[in-house]
């Protein structure tokens, strides 16, 4: 018996397409999942499958199967409130040097 299971989080097995761009314009990685598979805060999404390396100057496009895990109500509700108070962190934040005008 799995953890998700005992902790009442779904699992769901779909393809996906996934995007790596190593270029002077962008360096990024992006997974669209196959199907009309709507996230939510504090759902997990694991690609299956070898490490990709991308040389410069390039982009891939594979397709990988993906573990989709739902979060449970106390999960959401978690992560909302972390990210909220990871947000307030920013106000902390100063771009001057301290210095009056």
């Amino acid at each position: 018996m799995s953890i998700n299971f005992l902790m009442g989080r779904e699992t769901i097995e779909v393809p996906c397409t996934i995007e790596i761009e190593n270029t002077f314009q962008s360096l990024h990685a992006h997974v669209d999942l196959d199907g009309d598979l709507a996230m939510n805060a504090g759902d997990q999404v694991l690609v299956h499958g070898d490490p990709v390396r991308v040389p410069y100057g390039q982009k891939i496009t594979l397709r990988r199967l993906a573990t989709v895990t739902r979060a449970n109500r106390l999960d959401r509700a978690w992560t909302r409130l972390l990210a909220r108070l990871e947000l307030t962190e920013l106000y902390e934040v100063s771009f001057s040097s301290g210095s009056k005008l």
